[in-house]
């Protein structure tokens, strides 16, 4: 999948979660019900998804955790933790190929800005923009055999930023799903409200 797909991909289903949430005007059933703040905080948010690190993009699974705490009206700030693991194509070493094991742990703290009041949605909808910043854990382990150079995975910075749009539907006062898209992890989950 190229990098235009995957815009297209994105873009195309940032409208489309618009347009569902968006409140229908002749439905009698549809009514704006306004949340305190305290309603999206206390929060843990559990989401699986591909993950995208390094220079070429290397697509593995994606497992993150975070728990959401009130700061202001509509504004959220979640210490975060993520895992993601991969293993590389064969690549050319001395008289054979080597494979490497790659993790990656990002940890850090994202903050989300929730749109419901500006937009009237449904009281069952959260749509929320968010920008998460952090430090990244990498260990690359290569098999036996392998004596060359060890390193880094090429691209994968130290510093973990990453901006996020979502949208979360409330099945229950208790219980909600999730999708989050962003530049490096796009996830899928489930939100368990306090």
């Amino acid at each position: 999948m190229n990098t235009t797909t995957i815009r297209r991909f994105v873009s195309a289903l940032t409208l489309g979660l618009f347009f569902a949430a968006t409140p229908g005007k002749t439905s009698a059933q549809t009514t704006y019900v306004p949340y305190s703040y305290s309603d999206y905080g206390h929060t843990w948010n559990i989401g699986v998804g591909p993950g995208y690190f390094g220079r070429s993009f290397l697509r593995s699974p994606y497992l993150t955790v975070n728990y959401e705490f009130d700061v202001a009206n509509n504004f959220t700030i979640a210490p975060f933790i993520g895992f993601s693991s991969f293993r590389s194509n064969p690549l050319p070493w001395s008289n054979g190929y080597y494979r490497y094991r790659g993790t990656i742990v990002p940890v850090g703290a994202k903050a989300s800005y929730y749109f419901d009041d500006v937009l009237e949605l449904p009281a069952n909808w959260d749509i929320y923009a968010a920008a998460s910043l952090g430090a990244i854990y990498v260990n690359k382990r290569w098999e036996e055999g392998y004596t060359g150079r060890t390193g880094d995975i090429p691209g994968v910075n130290p510093v973990y930023v990453d901006l996020h749009i979502g949208a979360e539907y409330h099945v229950n006062d208790a219980t909600g799903i999730f999708v989050d898209l962003s530049g490096n992890v796009s996830t899928i989950g489930v939100a368990l409200h306090r």
